[in-house]
Parts: structure tokens; C-alpha cells; sequence
């Protein structure tokens, strides 16, 4: 078969980048994490393009470091939806509490009543959804409170309207100084998986049926190449979770049972340096992980899911470290937060947030733009989510 000369370039783009089509608008969320008055910083994406929709303050305060030590900003879901895209959860690092949120139509946030709720703990930095549960992880390493040394995981239930109900439904502290971070649910909402990034161990919770967090499994990590694991990725389909081995710059495979207890299958090299937080497409096909010490985002062809296989290294543009990411609900774009974590960076700048253009083919990246977050010096960003316009999303 031959193809009409006219038809020939059309055709040659679509093989090596399919055709872009007018993509559903979408809002990207990043949380401040301002120290004085935390917020939510929402972006409207109209196909690639972001454009700013407001600032929405969370009721509570974030945390300022100038320090730039490990521990108080290694974290991930800070910010989160709804599998619906109706209701914002975020964090209010500073204040012990977690920002509830009603997500219009448009976008646009509100308080629901009643929020913030306490977090049960102090410093919360990651919050998870299973069922009707949420799942906090408070991290206790706040750089302002230093008297601060008791991380636990607590688990709320959820009323219909999103809020808290009062009092926490299970509380279990983790190792003073390990560094939780992560409360990565699983496809079946039945397990919670947490890195203690620091302590070096993997915390496995079976979620009860009455939402309490029974603790299942403490998995070591090697660490004789430095602090790890940090950045997790349950499988959204299979019993497999991905684990970033920061130190070692390699992603680490493992399988778990029923209860959460967890065996390592491999350990995969990462072209990057400092591997950190893992995201996937919603087949489980290809992940996405962020390489905050050079920068960058690595892509793994994930097709068999025991044995990924790395297939793109991206630096992405400007001179924040990438932290948070987050794939667009469409599979069209992957968001990337970056900060100013490295005292190579001017203070006042890195804060960024990446919009990069995924290739509906090859799962592989592209054509990296990105906004500056207005916020003040020494503030670090912190968590991305974002969810469709609903109804067409007026704008207003």
C-alpha cells in the first residue's frame, strides 16, 4: 500500500507525535504552604496553556524553612481529590489541621463547614483517601516547632459532604525521627503504604472495615548509600507497589499480599539523581518519577509492571527541583511542583509549576512549560492535584 503524497507529512507526524486535539479544560491545585496564611493556588490548563484562576486561602498556616535539611519537605499528597473531583483535601503543615474543600463546576474553591479539622497530630504533610476513610500522616518535623518529635498515622472518617467527623478513628506513632511521609492507598482501598524516609523502613496498614489503621508490615530498606525509601506508587490495577530509592537512584519493585506484607522483586536504575515521587498513567503502563537532584523527570515503559524499563530522562527547564507530580485526569499532561531545595538556587526563585504534554503513543514527555507561584521568599510549594471542568466549567 502506498500512501497519497498529499496524506504523507500528516501521516509521518501522527507516527512520531499524534495529533494534538482540543483537550478537555482542566484546574491544577498547588498548595502555598505560605507560613503566616496557607492557600490554594489554582490554575486553569486549556491545552497546555495555564492560566491563573485564584488564590484560595486554607484557614490554616504552612511552614517556612531556609535550612533546606532533609526530612520537613519530603513528602507527597499534600494536596488531594475526591475520586469524583468534587471535594480539595490539603494540608496545613504549621497549624495541625487538614483544609476541606467544595470544588465547583468552574473550578473554583470553598470551605466546607467546619474546616479546618484537627489532624490529630502535629504537622501533617500527607493525606490519603480508602472508602470513606482519610488517612493523615503527621510527620512532627515542622523546622519552627523544633520541641515537635512524635510522627504518627491517624485515619478520620468521611461525612458525605467531605468533612472530618470528630475525633480520630485510630491514632499509631511511628519512630520519633523516621520521617514519614506518604499515605499511598491501594487500587483496593484496603492497604495504606507509607516511607519513612529517614527511619529507612516501609509501613504497611490494613484500612478495617470501621476505618482504623491496623498496622501489617515494617519493611527495611537498604541504606548504606544514604537516607531512603521516599516516594511511593501502588499499581492501579495489580497488587504492586513502586518505591523511589533516593540514595540509590534506582526504583524498587515489590509485590504484597492481602495484608500489606510486602517482598521485593527488583530494584531498577534511575538516570537521575535523587529519584523521588512516583506517579503512573491509569493503565499502569508507564510511570513517572521526579529526580530532584538534577532536575528531572524519568519515563519507564512499565508494560510488564515487575520489570519496568527507563526510556526517557527530561531536565526539565528553569532552576527548581522537581518534587510533586501529578498525572492530568485525562492522560494528556503531567504536572511537576518544583521548589527551591538546593542552596544552589537564588532564594525567591524555583517555585514553579510544569505542565508537560504526554504523548498518547509512546507515554514520553514534552514541550515542559511552566508558571512562577507567587509566594514569599524562603516558602516552599508543596502537592498538586487537579481535576475536569465539570458542565463545561464557565468561566467567570
Amino acid at each position: 500500500m502506498r500512501f497519497r503524497p498529499s496524506l504523507a507529512p500528516l501521516l509521518l507526524t501522527t507516527l512520531f507525535f499524534p495529533l494534538i486535539t482540543s483537550a478537555q479544560d482542566s484546574v491544577v491545585y498547588v498548595e502555598s504552604n505560605r507560613a503566616d496564611h496557607n492557600s490554594i493556588l489554582a490554575f486553569r490548563n486549556s491545552d497546555g496553556t495555564l492560566s491563573p484562576l485564584g488564590e484560595f486561602p486554607t484557614g490554616g498556616k504552612g511552614v517556612l524553612d531556609l535550612s533546606l535539611e532533609l526530612g520537613p519537605f519530603d513528602s507527597d499528597q499534600n494536596v488531594i481529590t475526591n475520586a469524583e473531583g468534587t471535594t480539595l483535601y490539603a494540608v496545613n503543615s504549621g497549624s495541625d489541621t487538614i483544609a476541606v474543600f467544595h470544588v465547583s463546576t468552574n473550578g473554583r474553591l470553598s470551605l466546607v463547614p467546619g474546616s479546618p479539622f484537627s489532624s490529630g497530630g502535629t504537622n501533617p504533610v500527607s493525606i490519603g483517601i480508602a472508602r470513606d476513610t482519610l488517612a493523615v500522616v503527621n510527620k512532627a518535623m515542622d523546622p519552627s516547632r523544633p520541641q515537635l518529635n512524635q510522627p504518627n498515622y491517624t485515619s478520620f472518617a468521611l461525612a458525605p459532604g467531605g468533612a472530618l467527623e470528630k475525633g480520630p478513628l485510630s491514632t499509631n506513632v511511628a519512630p520519633v525521627g523516621s520521617s514519614p511521609s506518604q499515605a499511598d492507598v491501594s487500587s483496593g482501598a484496603r492497604l495504606v503504604f507509607d516511607a519513612q524516609f529517614l527511619g529507612g523502613h516501609l509501613q504497611s496498614f490494613l484500612v478495617d472495615h470501621d476505618g482504623s489503621l491496623i498496622p501489617e508490615d515494617f519493611k527495611a530498606v537498604n541504606t548504606s548509600a544514604g537516607p531512603q525509601p521516599l516516594g511511593l506508587w501502588t499499581h492501579p490495577a495489580r497488587p504492586i507497589l513502586y518505591a523511589g530509592l533516593t540514595s540509590s537512584s534506582e526504583l524498587a519493585v515489590y509485590k504484597f499480599d492481602s495484608t500489606g506484607h510486602l517482598t521485593l522483586v527488583r530494584s531498577v536504575p534511575n538516570s537521575g539523581k535523587a529519584i523521588c515521587w512516583i506517579r503512573s498513567n491509569a493503565t499502569g503502563t508507564r510511570l513517572y518519577t521526579s529526580n530532584t537532584g538534577d532536575r528531572s523527570i524519568s519515563v519507564y515503559d512499565s508494560t510488564s509492571p515487575l520489570q519496568p524499563v527507563e526510556i526517557q530522562h527530561l531536565t526539565l527547564k528553569g532552576v527548581g527541583n522537581p518534587l510533586q507530580i501529578m498525572v492530568d485526569p485525562r492522560g494528556d499532561f503531567l504536572y511537576v511542583v518544583t521548589q527551591r531545595a538546593s542552596a544552589s538556587t537564588p532564594l525567591g526563585q524555583g517555585n514553579t509549576l510544569h505542565v508537560l504534554r504526554i504523548n498518547k503513543v509512546t507515554g514520553k514527555v514534552g514541550g515542559d512549560s511552566f508558571v512562577e507561584l507567587a509566594v514569599p521568599p524562603g516558602t516552599r510549594p508543596q502537592g498538586v492535584a487537579a481535576v475536569e471542568l465539570r458542565n463545561g466549567g464557565d468561566r467567570e
